[in-house]
């Protein structure tokens, strides 16, 4: 199953938009991860399956395949664990088709599934509103931050 949910990054002090597609298919396991990244993250494989295991969801032997586009910039910081975990998710049908349609996901996992804070919130959810994101699910320790954005 595909899936895909909104994110962002920055780039300097300017954020952009980030597409991250999650593919669960049959065949050997695997968690590629595709899109110009940077270590931190490509580490992201782990503490997501990690976490999700940690919280009561274990993942069947797939194959999962993770892209976050645009592949042409490069991706930097730990704030890709949370669309990553919801994609995954959605891929796997544990969340409905279309739940996260209109929604921007950012923050770090902790290898117990606590979400934690993520650095550069306010630029990445003026952009979003500036796309046209309806809401950002943020960190609760972002939260006054991303809330400076109607």
């Amino acid at each position: 199953m595909y899936s895909a949910v909104h994110s962002g990054a920055l780039q300097g002090v300017c954020a952009y938009m980030v597409s991250v597609e999650v593919d669960i298919a049959r065949g050997l396991p695997a968690f590629l991860m595709v899109g110009s990244l940077s270590t931190e993250v490509r580490e992201s494989r782990e503490r997501v399956t990690v976490a999700l295991k940690n919280v009561g969801l274990n993942l069947p032997p797939c194959r999962i395949t993770v892209n976050l586009s645009p592949a042409d910039r490069r991706k930097e910081g730990t704030a890709f664990d949370l669309p990553i975990a919801v994609g995954m998710l959605e891929a796997m049908e544990l969340v409905p088709a279309g739940a996260a349609e209109g929604l921007l996901f950012l923050g770090e996992l902790g290898l117990n599934g606590e979400l934690k804070k993520a650095r550069g919130v306010l630029p990445i959810v003026r952009a979003a509103a500036a796309e046209g994101i309806r809401e950002c699910i943020v960190p609760g320790a972002n939260a006054r931050e991303g809330g400076v954005i109607p």
